[in-house]
């Protein structure tokens, strides 16, 4: 029988040692500690680091476009990691959600990276690239 137990701390560096890196106002991390056991053999821990690369104004835009988008009730909580396909979303959804924010950033999405957005923070991320590279 395997456990699996995982623990937040405050440290953004993975390797003892590692120089730590500027954040700035438009990212955050956070490291986690993940220790996993079974009967056979032991590992000490999994370091994982977790970035969100999209600005915090470009994900609340993006979660007000897919409210409307997809017209959810007052009062349901959409954030970052929100799937689409959790609001009710389908393929035909998810290219108006495109389209809507296309509109709104002024940005043209390709095809191909349309087909990988399946969360508010995919599509925030995305759009941050794009306007940037404008």
């Amino acid at each position: 029988m395997a456990s699996l137990s995982a623990t937040a701390i405050s440290s953004v560096s993975a390797r003892p040692g590692a120089s730590s890196r500027s954040l700035g106002a438009s990212g955050t991390s956070s490291l986690k500690l993940v220790s996993f056991s079974s009967q056979r053999k032991s590992f000490r821990s999994l370091r994982l680091q977790v970035s969100c690369a999209a600005k915090q104004e470009t994900v609340d835009k993006v979660c007000e476009i897919v409210k409307k988008q997809l017209a959810v009730p007052e009062g349901t909580a959409v954030t970052a990691e929100t799937k689409f396909s959790a609001l009710g979303a389908d393929s035909l959804d998810t290219v108006e959600i495109v389209m809507g924010l296309e509109e709104a950033f002024d940005i043209s999405v390709e095809e191909e990276s349309a087909q990988n957005i399946a969360t508010v923070q995919d599509a925030a991320e995305l759009i941050d690239k794009l306007v940037e590279a404008k």
